[in-house]
């Protein structure tokens, strides 16, 4: 009898059992994130789309580019920095980020549907293999170098390989062309583009990026010119737009004593963290000057913020891009990555950097043009914008303000005059830069007439020769010149001379030039002595 009556429950004790089962299941499933009773995720809309786009879509298309499209809509909606990386793009920025890669040491640039060498790295792979500058490059194995359709990230990815590798090129040189075999080796990305004496005790050191080896780089420099006798210095971080966070913290060390803050990051999901002095730098005493402009961005401004709100340096140029979020790096399942933003950064004292991105992307980059347009806070007129931000007091009672990068205590004002049509042409052709190159294949004993970028600055002249080259490489490109102002000719002079500098010397023989007549750096000196 006993056994009939449970016979009879026993389905029903069952179904109530699974029935209990599966609701607590999905109760239990409640408490992960982002997940709800009998909730359907998001991702299965997206992944399903994307099947029936594949299956049904009147025409052909690519799913991966259209799976991307949608990645880069969805972020858009975050922040301007956020970004995810496709895969074919990720080496080349890891590489930037390492501060170096593997390859032949070479700086190339393609003229005329030909891969020409610029430059032939010192001590490099291609140096001992017995590349000139001036060679060109006609093939790297069985890949061809030449052609119309021939680009910078095509040639790259023919010289770039394996450590130890081999890639034999044939080289068009005086008419015959050569193979020559090449060992692949290390090949670094440096950061820093000039660090010379100015005069007797003034300093110059100028940095592009901050890559995992900028703060060696730095070092190796800093103490080059504290053995030639430099008191004092100027650093250049116009154009620097940052890079890793660790390196510049690194050397901003270098300028303050004892163990003062120099930034803290705090997010969302992110407790704060603290980055603070850690050792005795080599450079805590003698007067500093930190040189910025709109385009000195996130790590820049983590270093210009911190020796601001600590009074250790004075800051000319303009006001700094505004970055202040910090992004991670999320490697993804499809070979590329998902640059995330994760917190933001404060200076010492507590300002955060970051300018406003509520009206979206595009006005938050036009936001950097509009501050030299009409009315703009560098307009010629000499109305500079006033900080609107939270207020901030140093230990001397010094007020800063933040929101919207760091603002210069000395302002130099942009160039905002207008340039004409030619010569804006002219600059967008890359012929300037072509110059240098194309003067001084057909000029080599230049290399032996001028020991210095300064002695080369005041004697050099372009001469007829000179303008004749310009000329003809104006009208090859199809850019007709109006008639020449004084000023425009002037201004041409100097900007050929630069790139032929560029050529004798690299990045520190064009800067060089450049800050002879740098009103940045005028108003340095002065404040120097």
């Amino acid at each position: 009898m006993e056994n009939k009556k449970f016979n009879i429950w026993l389905p029903l004790l069952i179904s109530i059992s699974m029935a209990l089962g599966i609701f607590l299941g999905y109760k239990l499933r409640d408490g992960i994130p982002g997940q709800a009773f009998f909730y359907r995720e998001k991702g299965g809309d997206i992944k399903e789309i994307m099947q029936l786009v594949d299956r049904f879509y009147v025409d052909s298309i690519s799913t991966d580019s259209l799976s991307d499209t949608a990645i880069q809509a969805m972020l858009a909606k975050l922040d301007p920095h956020s970004v995810y990386i496709p895969a074919e793009e990720l080496q080349q920025i890891n590489d930037e980020i390492s501060g170096s890669f593997f390859g032949i040491g070479v700086e190339f640039n393609i003229f005329d549907d030909t891969v020409h060498v610029i430059n032939v790295i010192p001590e490099g792979p291609s140096s001992k293999a017995g590349l000139q500058t001036g060679d060109k490059l006609l093939r790297a194995d069985d890949g061809f170098l030449s052609g119309k359709k021939l680009s910078a990230d095509g040639v790259r990815k023919l010289l770039k390989g394996p450590e130890g590798s081999q890639v034999t090129v044939i080289v068009l040189r005086n008419g015959k062309q050569i193979p020559v075999k090449i060992t692949r080796g290390i090949i670094p990305l440096t950061s820093l583009d000039a660090a010379y004496m100015m005069n007797d005790n003034i300093g110059y050191i100028r940095l592009n990026k901050f890559s995992q080896q900028t703060y060696r780089e730095f070092m190796a420099k800093l103490e080059e010119l504290k053995g030639k006798g430099m008191k004092q210095l100027i650093f250049d971080l116009r154009g620097n737009g940052g890079g890793v966070l660790d390196e510049a913290v690194e050397i901003a060390d270098e300028f303050l004593d004892g163990d003062k803050l120099i930034t803290y990051t705090e997010g969302e999901h992110l407790k704060r963290k603290e980055y603070r002095c850690r050792r005795q730098g080599q450079f805590e005493e003698g007067k500093l000057i930190i040189l910025t402009d709109e385009a000195t961005a996130s790590a820049s401004e983590i270093i210009a913020g911190a020796l601001q709100d600590w009074e250790r340096a004075t800051i000319i140029g303009r006001r700094t891009f505004g970055k202040g979020l910090v992004q991670e790096q999320f490697d993804l399942g499809n070979g590329g990555a998902l640059r995330l933003t994760v917190a933001r950064y404060f200076t010492p004292l507590g300002r955060s950097i970051q300018r406003s991105y509520a009206n979206g992307g595009r006005a938050y980059y036009e936001e950097i043009s509009n501050r030299f347009e009409e009315g703009g806070e560098y307009w010629h007129t000499g109305n500079i914008k006033q900080d609107t931000g939270k207020k901030y007091k140093t230990r001397s009672g010094k007020i800063l303000f933040g929101g919207g990068g760091i603002s210069p205590d000395v302002v130099i004002q942009g160039d905002t005059s207008r340039m004409s049509d030619f010569i804006t042409r002219v600059f967008m052709s890359g012929i300037v830069n072509y110059f240098g190159y194309r003067y001084l294949i057909g000029n080599p004993s230049i290399t032996k007439e001028y020991s210095n970028p300064e002695n080369f600055a005041k004697s050099f002249n372009l001469g007829a020769d000179g303008w004749s080259l310009f000329e003809n490489l104006v009208r090859k490109d199809s850019i007709i010149p109006s008639v020449i102002s004084a000023s425009e000719r002037n201004y041409l002079n100097e900007s050929l001379k630069r790139s032929l500098a560029r050529q004798l010397w690299r990045n520190e023989g064009f800067y060089r030039m450049l800050n002879a007549n740098d009103s940045a750096i005028k108003k340095a000196m002065v404040l120097m002595k």
